[in-house]
């Protein structure tokens, strides 16, 4: 009898520790699948052109429940088809350190935090391989959650893809324009021409509209997008990239 009781008692512990195994298994098994995925992906597309984003498809919906009949603008070129001129004024634009970080730039995102902490209106601490990341792989927020997933698809395409891989991504998915994206749609939708042959006052103006493209247009007569205009078309003048 005593045995019986002993056994009685010792089947809700075993039940409990069998819980818990189930669950670490579950876990594990999808922190092990979402590694295996997202990195075929990142191999994928460091050599084959990213199709789609999650942004692209966020704004088809999103015009189509405001009945907006705006069509998707996206045309994949090679890095080699896209004019210096862009390369650089993005920079000067999103991440003038992008050349020399490894990914993150913390002073910037230091900068952009006590901007922030006072009432500023400052551009974002985010780097064009952050940016990337969140492009490419996940959707518009500001959750810790999906702050912490941007961060490890900027280390994965950091090592895996390379700088001047990240540039031609970046450039052919980026939002240029209401239903533009990329370097190429931008240019033809912007002044009628390839993205090989644009001139340094063009690329700056492109540029100069990344903050809000879906607001500003490059060839307004905003005194805003000129000022940001001159000063990154100063910057295209004094940079060599170094990739």
């Amino acid at each position: 009898m005593a045995a019986t009781k002993s056994n009685t008692k010792s089947t809700p512990t075993k039940g409990k520790v069998s819980l818990k195994k189930r669950i670490f298994k579950l876990i594990w098994k999808t922190i092990l699948w979402f590694n295996i995925i997202s990195l075929f992906f990142v191999i994928l597309y460091k050599f084959v052109p990213v199709p789609f984003t999650p942004l692209m498809v966020i704004r088809h919906f999103e015009n189509s429940f405001d009945g907006k009949d705006i069509e998707t603008k996206h045309t994949w070129v090679p890095i080699e088809a896209i004019s210096k001129n862009l390369q650089k004024a993005v920079i000067a634009s999103e991440d003038g350190n992008f050349c020399h970080h490894s990914g993150f730039d913390f002073k910037a995102m230091q900068k952009a935090a006590m901007g922030n902490f006072k009432g500023k209106r400052l551009k974002g601490g985010s780097t064009i391989s952050q940016q990337t990341a969140k492009n490419v792989f996940l959707w518009q927020g500001r959750s810790y959650f999906r702050k912490a997933l941007e961060a490890y698809f900027t280390v994965l395409i950091e090592i895996i893809w390379g700088k001047e891989r990240i540039m031609e991504v970046y450039l052919n998915s980026i939002e240029m324009g209401d239903g533009v994206y990329g370097a190429e749609a931008a240019c033809q939708h912007w002044y009628g021409k390839d993205c090989k042959s644009l001139t340094r006052v063009q690329a700056a103006g492109i540029a100069a509209i990344l903050p809000n493209p879906r607001k500003y247009k490059p060839n307004s007569g905003s005194g805003y997008i000129n000022t940001r205009k001159a000063k990154i078309a100063r910057f295209i003048l004094m940079t060599k990239l170094s990739y």
